[in-house]
């Protein structure tokens, strides 16, 4: 199977109304010219799953201010204005949640997992609706798992089977988000023949990617 394919291509594998999880911190990982062909497509009604929403004019930040999104799950939104603006003003559903509990939901569904007993959130708004659960004497939120139907990557190196290196601490989400998606695209800064890259060095294995669109590469 070829998996590499245009970005045109791959933004037509998205639909209004899909959920999608979008590596990066900060911008720092995201998949920028995937999100781009995804405001020029002007899909709506997304729900984003990530770690923030970037900035008003950076990567998630411009799907946030072209009102194509409908719901946010990340663990914060202080760097993006119209994220905050959106939430008050009611246009825009936000959920927070603890970046390490965010990580842990999406690796759950990731894994197989009916869920992670965490400690954090006990006690304050962020356990409301939420089952507890008693271990040991100790008293722990159940949390459940996060998946959406598509993961847009980023990888550095990515060779044609779909195998990615990341770019050091760009790595943050991607490799997690990348188990629990129904359909995975990773935009490759370069994309390698195969073999190119050691074994050793793969983080994320070929057989959790479905397309590669080339990103860096012309």
């Amino acid at each position: 199977m070829n998996k590499q394919i245009s970005i045109e291509e791959a933004i037509a594998k998205i639909e209004d109304g899909m959920s999608i999880m979008i590596g990066g911190f900060l911008g720092v990982g995201s998949p920028n010219q995937l999100i781009d062909a995804l405001v020029e497509k002007n899909v709506k009604d997304l729900t984003i799953i990530a770690n923030d929403t970037s900035f008003v004019d950076l990567g998630i930040g411009k799907l946030v201010a072209n009102k194509q999104v409908k719901k946010v799950i990340a663990t914060h939104i202080g760097t993006n204005k119209e994220t905050g603006r959106q939430m008050n003003e009611k246009e825009l559903d936000v959920e927070l949640v603890p970046q390490g509990t965010l990580v842990e939901r999406i690796r759950a569904a990731g894994f197989g997992l009916g869920g992670v007993l965490t400690p954090t959130g006990l006690h304050t708004i962020v356990e409301e609706g939420k089952q507890k659960i008693e271990v040991d004497g100790k008293e722990f939120l159940l949390e459940k798992p996060l998946k959406a139907d598509v993961a847009l990557l980023k990888g550095d190196l990515v060779d044609k089977k779909g195998n990615i290196v990341y770019d050091k601490t760009a790595r943050n989400f991607n490799p997690t988000m990348a188990t629990a998606a129904e359909t995975v695209i990773v935009e490759a800064e370069k994309i390698v023949e195969i073999g190119d890259i050691d074994p050793e060095n793969v983080i994320t294995p070929s057989l959790f990617v479905n397309y590669i669109v080339a990103g860096g590469e012309k």
